[in-house]
């Protein structure tokens, strides 16, 4: 059984940074493409995203700030966030699917975790 677990979110001062993790078990993340997406309102938008043999792809908005990796020795996905923008606050959702998957369509993913929280104050 596929599971994804997101951590690291938080309250921010604008200009902050947080580090967001999502841990993954039941599968191989070697083999997987992972991803992050922020939803603040109805939408749930990608934000980054690195594909099986390690190419990354981010929104034009968060080009140059957030930084996207992944651990598959511990099976993890984790997300720098520097330089936070209120427009960055949501809920952000770790995503895992075993088909190639670039930033930032709207393309199925076969598993969701349950999200993290981000929020920034000025």
């Amino acid at each position: 059984q596929v599971q994804l677990m997101e951590s690291g979110g938080g309250s921010v001062q604008a200009g902050g940074s947080l580090r967001l993790s999502c841990v993954g078990s039941g599968f191989a993340s070697s083999s997987y493409s992972m991803g992050w997406y922020r939803q603040s309102g109805e939408e749930r938008d990608g934000v980054a995203i690195i594909s099986m043999d390690g190419f990354t792809t981010y929104a034009d908005s968060v080009k140059d700030r957030f930084t996207v990796s992944k651990d598959n020795n511990k099976n993890t996905l984790y997300l720098q966030m520097n330089n936070l923008k209120p427009e960055d606050a949501g809920m952000y959702y770790c995503a895992a699917d075993p088909r190639r998957r670039t930033c930032c369509s709207g393309a199925f993913w076969s598993y969701w975790g349950q999200g993290t929280q981000v929020s920034i104050f000025s």
